[in-house]
């Protein structure tokens, strides 16, 4: 077989487009996050619900949007284990980050026995599994979707749970002021349920998405 020539477009592929992702970590860590050293859309009101949408539930969506895509295209497995993956890296790196964290400011706590936190790993095999077993290898974008928005809830609604119930005793008492305050239209509970759901429901809709343009254009795996 030819060896494929070099092209220019390889350079935009291998160097462009790997440094706009840094580039983008970067500003979303620094500019957008609420805990950024020069955060923009401030610590409270509708723009820090914003930048916490768009920093850390942007890096919830991807740690449970990866195994819930491989779900949908190729099986329940691939889901599955992708999902051990993923949620394994995101478990133990909020763990440690948390950990260092309260002992530095407040006292000692072991994050990585918190089973709130474990709730991520548990929900990205979770979502995946169960997407991929909802689809069942179907290239139909209604049942993508059903599939997908299913999982997403459910893992949602399984987390949120998680956070309420079974988190440390200093995220657990935010968690519970979180649902007691009645910051948006005074409504008990309606900020923490948006932050909780709202990332969930477009995860649901976005994957599939994504998921039917892979099969357009034959980037799935192949099935035996």
């Amino acid at each position: 077989m030819e060896t494929p020539k070099f092209k220019l477009s390889d350079i935009f592929y291998a160097v462009i487009i790997p440094l706009i992702v840094v580039l983008l970590i970067y500003v979303i860590a620094v500019y957008v996050n609420p805990g950024g050293t020069h955060v923009v859309f401030g610590l409270t009101g509708a723009w820090a619900v914003i930048g916490v949408i768009f920093s850390t539930g942007l890096a919830q969506m991807i740690i449970l949007g990866i195994p819930l895509v491989l779900g949908l295209i190729w099986n329940k497995w691939a889901g599955g284990a992708a999902g051990f993956i993923m949620g394994g890296l995101y478990y133990v790196a909020s763990a440690g980050l948390y950990t260092g964290y309260y002992e530095a400011v407040s006292g000692h706590y072991n994050f990585f026995g918190d089973l709130s936190l474990m709730g991520y790993l548990v929900n990205a095999i979770v979502i995946g599994y169960m997407a991929g077993a909802l689809n069942n290898g179907s290239s139909s974008f209604k049942r993508m979707v059903g599939a997908g928005l299913t999982a997403a809830v459910i893992t949602s609604v399984l987390q949120a749970y998680f956070n309420y119930s079974l988190s440390l005793s200093p995220a657990m008492s935010m968690n519970h002021s979180a649902w007691a305050s009645t910051q948006w239209l005074g409504i008990a509970g309606f900020y923490e349920g948006f932050i909780a759901f709202f990332p969930a429901l477009i995860l649901g809709i976005i994957v599939p998405v994504i998921a039917k343009v892979m099969t357009w254009y034959g980037l799935q795996p192949m099935r035996h």
